[in-house]
């Protein structure tokens, strides 16, 4: 009688183990890393790892030090006297933050005081709300004041309705100390209104404590100016992109030296994420997206010799190196994800080419689950070029056995599809609940170069949606892929992915999940409020007729005009406070498809924006999420 219990119990324990995968609330206990710095005295990285907590429906923050060179994390209460403060200006004097400023009259009790209950809103021009918030008529401003308690600010921006930091993700990397503390560098979008909505002008602008005048470092240049930081020998430095109204450009280094301002990327074939300079000052370590991956790179800086620039790739693998926290002789100090790990905190010998994980956080969380497995593949497109596109597959896979596969479509729409690590859109636990996700690197992916990059705008529906099915068509060549469970899912751009192919998918797929997706380009165009991408990327307004570009987009590309051939059950997920893709968009599609009989769900979120970020919020959101595809995939 014992040994015929054994071979139960041996089971019963192997399917615990197979069990033993990612789920939803464990992807909600994970530590979220983010590094602060290096300590003044440069013997260990400072970072806060941020816990979320389902049950309370919050976050809690603690921070931690850990050596440079490796060894136990300590926690401790403040970091403020272990970390440099950028803030304080070199020679110790002064101490820069931001505040908002009420600077514009909107609200009806602005504009009749008699009438305080009134709740009414008066806007004469665009940019009367922005990502999840109204304008209010505030604005951040830079201040500067003696490092004494009790000081008065001066706010260097004068009363001027403009920005800094930028507005909504913009902080106090937006401002700097130059090196001599005479000048305080920031960026700003000196643009009011409908100007600001249709313009991504940024600019670096330096005030002079001594005469409080502004001057415009960066006026000759059209497109983004930001991230300004000074190189070890008091070289400004920043990141820009030349057009105007683009907001996916190549993103270039630029350094400001001896009166000239040097493009150190021009020639290289790609855009920089972040940037930092070698404590030695003659080059720069950066950020960038490469082949489905970001990894770190370096630039030499020649000043105004007859030296050749060559950027250098310096890391490789299927990992992405997110940033870079900081430089300790030979080594670097950087963060890194891949699709079965969030962020922990790494250091990369330069010379030895030897990394060395420090942080972690989550590393006995991962070993106790049964991964998924990442591979590349690459495709022939319609046009015969040969795209990345990532096959995760599920833990313990089987090729003997047959798996419903998901086309993941990726946002931006000009964003790159690397080794990230979402807590939405989590490639890991999609693995874990027995898909196989197919994610190409379509046009519009950053890390394939600029051209394969722009070949999206103004062509949503076009080579890109090719791209697609091609990807979906190769893999489901495989034997382990059911061709008759195959779904479609994606956000943003992803979401209006969805939308247009549930129209032109001939029956390939059997379910569509739409999150925050574009559904109308037309009223897209008519309530988003950053006006100039779609103004880019669609390639003008929709009242343009003799614009081909716009017409196309308006027109052919409109998944609105392909709804009469929608056939399959969709789930339509949107936020309240999205007013990036506003929720229209959703509502629109979900009326569309409930009224031609199709199978339609609407998932709502009133408080989240084009992202979920509440904790319970996302537990909703993934169970939704998993339900939708067992009802319908």
């Amino acid at each position: 009688m014992k040994k015929l219990l054994l071979i139960p119990l041996l089971l019963m324990s192997l399917n615990a183990a197979a069990q033993n995968v990612m789920t939803p609330e464990l992807l909600w206990k994970l530590g979220r890393v983010t590094p602060l710095g290096l300590s003044i005295d440069g013997k260990n990285i400072v970072y806060k790892v941020t816990f979320p907590s389902v049950e309370e429906n919050k976050s809690d923050t603690k921070l931690f030090t850990l050596p440079i060179n490796g060894g136990n994390a300590t926690e401790i209460k403040d970091s403020k006297s272990i970390l440099a403060d950028k803030n304080i200006s070199p020679n110790g004097k002064f101490l820069l933050y931001n505040e908002e400023v009420k600077l514009e009259k909107v609200h009806g009790k602005d504009f009749y005081p008699d009438l305080q209950k009134s709740d009414a809103q008066i806007y004469n021009g665009l940019d009367y709300r922005h990502w999840d918030t109204w304008n209010e008529g505030k604005f951040n401003h830079v201040f500067y004041k003696e490092n004494v308690e009790g000081a008065i600010g001066i706010d260097i921006l004068k009363g001027e309705n403009f920005n800094s930091p930028q507005k909504p993700f913009g902080g106090d990397e937006d401002y700097i100390w130059s090196p001599d503390s005479k000048n305080i560098i920031y960026v700003s979008k000196k643009k009011a209104a409908t100007q600001y909505a249709i313009s991504t002008d940024t600019n670096i602008y330096e005030y002079n404590l001594e005469t409080g005048k502004t001057i415009n470092r960066t006026e000759e240049n059209l497109g983004y100016d930001m991230a300004p930081q000074f190189s070890p020998t008091g070289d400004l430095t920043w990141l820009q992109m030349k057009r105007d109204g683009y907001e996916a450009d190549k993103n270039d280094l630029i350094v400001s030296y001896k009166g000239l301002k040097i493009n150190l990327t021009a020639n290289w074939d790609g855009t920089v994420d972040s940037f930092l300079w070698s404590k030695q000052g003659n080059k720069i370590y950066f950020v960038a997206p490469i082949g489905g991956t970001k990894q770190l790179f370096e630039v030499n800086f020649p000043g105004i010799k007859k030296i050749a620039l060559t950027v250098t790739q310096i890391t490789n693998g299927d990992f992405d190196v997110n940033a870079i926290v900081g430089l300790s002789g030979d080594t670097v100090i950087v963060t890194r994800t891949d699709m079965n790990h969030a962020a922990e905190i790494y250091s990369y010998n330069l010379k030895k080419k030897v990394w060395n994980q420090l942080s972690s956080v989550n590393t006995k969380i991962y070993s106790n689950l049964a991964l998924s497995k990442t591979e590349r593949r690459y495709v022939t497109t319609t046009d015969g070029k040969k795209m990345l596109v990532w096959v995760i597959l599920p833990p313990n896979f089987d090729a003997s056995k047959k798996y419903p596969t998901l086309l993941y479509c990726q946002g931006g729409p000009q964003s790159p599809l690397t080794q990230s690590y979402s807590f939405r859109w989590n490639f890991q636990l999609m693995a874990a609940n027995g898909y196989i996700i197919v994610a190409p690197n379509r046009r519009g992916m950053q890390g394939h170069g600029v051209e394969w990059n722009e070949q999206i705008s103004k062509d949503w529906g076009g080579q890109v949606m090719q791209d697609y099915l091609s990807a979906i068509d190769d893999v489901a060549k495989e034997s382990y892929v059911d061709t008759k469970r195959l779904g479609c899912v994606g956000a943003s751009y992803g979401g209006y992915s969805a939308f247009y192919l549930a129209g032109i998918h001939n029956n390939r797929f059997k379910t569509f999940i739409a999150h925050d997706g574009v559904f109308n380009t037309q009223s897209m165009f008519g309530t988003t409020e950053e006006v100039f991408f779609n103004n880019w990327d669609f390639g003008g307004p929709y009242w343009d007729k003799d614009n081909l570009n716009a017409q196309k987009a308006y027109n052919k590309f409109n998944p609105i005009n392909y709804v009469d051939k929608w056939n399959t059950p969709i789930l339509i997920i949107q936020g309240g406070k999205d007013f990036r893709v506003p929720i229209g968009q959703s509502q629109e599609a979900f009326q569309a498809a409930q009224l031609r009989g199709i199978k339609s769900r609407f998932l709502y979120f009133p408080e989240e924006n084009h992202w979920v970020l509440k904790p319970q919020n996302a537990q909703v959101w993934q169970k939704e999420f998993y339900k939708w595809l067992q009802e319908t995939l």
